[in-house]
């Protein structure tokens, strides 16, 4: 018999959510796929909201020389003795990031077949490393991104249009290290761990084209100057291939995913006496959508008992995405979460958390939110219609409002977005097992 009468939802769910970020740091997996010392020069690059804590594990366990520069968001620096660590903007790239992008490309170009190139790339490293194509600038690069970030695209179609636009994208980064070996290193953020899509794959083959890239700006209306169109009409923005021989012998490892921190937050609840079913690491989709169906999933669990039987935890990681019509804060996660809240309408025993792993949902210093059974009744009282902020994309106004947002702050790790959803009881009122 599994009683939940001595837990605490939130605390359990924000112990899970911690959890999951435990297990994606950096410290459980560099040491794991570090290269033989090499008979030339190591150099460490790398980009992305983990890159530095990445950077600094590598310091830790190489006692050999090293030398190198990585690139992280604002905020995400931890201090590195022989690794220079540079700071840039995401989700939108400024000049930092160019300039560092720069740095890099240039720090690899004059190497030989004794040296070896250590790359650590995590989430985020597409807006970090923002060099265009000669005839593209930065202001191109901008305009684009915010063009990307509001149109509904998936994470995946976003960064095929990146690789194409990009003199370090797609592959680009592994032909200018070359002859040196190359070892990659990953966090992935992305649905299904595509090493081309984690951001935008700079030192992997990519075997989607110009047209690919035409096909999403297409397909979603996105409004592209007439010379950054030019590009990809022209093919100009070709990427790098899969079978181009500058990549042989290249290796690329996946140190943390999403599912092995949903697997580490599966464990929390197991220890506090509660079952957890993961759903799925890779699901896409409108957030709002995606909340939608899971509420449905959660009717059928609290009122039928199936496919599970209550008291138990719904767990789910991927990236959904947000078309933006409103004015609102924003937030994925937190709009997923409140078209949850308003579907299930005040349903009671159910309690969620989601956030993003990097601590960081849209564009706000937080990380995600809470949702309770009285949140809607809460806000209502607050005078806040909840189908109206969810309306104006304002899930970060709405559960503020509510001191419900979840603030990490740095997690310096990134494995995409985490969903958990703890169905106390059911409703027929039939002892739960």
């Amino acid at each position: 018999m599994t009683t939940t009468a001595a837990v605490n939802p939130r605390e359990l769910l924000q112990k899970m959510f911690a959890a999951a970020i435990e297990a994606a740091q950096p410290a459980h997996g560099v040491p794991l796929y570090l290269p033989e010392p090499p008979k030339g020069r190591l150099v460490v690059i790398g980009a992305g909201k983990a890159s530095a804590a990445m950077a600094q594990v590598v310091e830790k366990y190489w006692p050999e020389s090293l030398s190198g520069i990585v690139v992280t968001r604002y905020g995400y620096a931890v201090p590195c003795q022989r690794i220079e660590i540079v700071e840039a903007a995401h989700p939108v790239p400024d000049a930092a990031g160019l300039e560092a992008a720069r740095r890099i490309k240039r720090l690899v170009s004059d190497l030989t077949a004794d040296d070896t190139v250590l790359c650590l790339i995590s989430g985020g490293g597409s807006a970090l490393l923002p060099l265009p194509l000669d005839g593209l600038t930065l202001e191109d690069k901008q305009a684009v991104n915010r063009e990307l970030l509001k149109s509904g695209a998936s994470i995946g179609e976003m960064n095929c249009v990146r690789r194409h636009l990009s003199a370090i994208k797609g592959g680009r980064l592994a032909a200018a290290c070359h002859p040196a070996r190359l070892v990659t290193l990953l966090i992935s953020d992305v649905p299904g761990d595509n090493p081309c899509d984690i951001a935008s794959g700079p030192t992997v083959g990519d075997p989607t084209t110009c047209e690919d890239a035409l096909s999403i700006v297409r397909r979603y209306g996105i409004a592209l100057p007439t010379h950054v169109r030019e590009v990809l009409e022209s093919g100009r923005g070709e990427s790098v291939k899969p079978d181009d021989p500058r990549l042989a012998g290249s290796e690329t490892h996946l140190i943390a995913t999403p599912q092995m921190a949903l697997e580490a937050a599966a464990r929390v609840a197991q220890a506090a006496g509660v079952t957890a079913h993961i759903l799925g690491d890779s699901i896409e989709g409108e957030a709002r959508d995606v909340g939608k169906v899971m509420a449905g999933f959660v009717r059928q669990v609290a009122t039928h008992q199936q496919p599970f039987t209550p008291p138990c935890i719904l767990l789910s990681g991927g990236e959904t995405t947000v078309t933006v019509r409103g004015t609102g804060r924003g937030g994925r996660n937190v709009e997923f979460l409140l078209s949850l809240g308003v579907a299930l309408d005040g349903l009671p025993g159910v309690h969620a958390l989601a956030g993003d792993t990097d601590g960081v949902d849209g564009v706000e210093e937080i990380a995600g939110a809470y949702l309770a059974p009285d949140s809607l009744s809460r806000a209502w009282a607050k005078n806040i219609r909840p189908k109206d902020s969810l309306a104006n994309n304002d899930g970060h106004g709405f559960f503020s409002a509510l001191d419900d947002s979840i603030v990490t702050g740095p997690t310096l790790t990134n494995v995409n977005d985490f969903r958990a959803i703890f169905i106390e009881q059911s409703r027929r009122g039939v002892p739960s097992t």
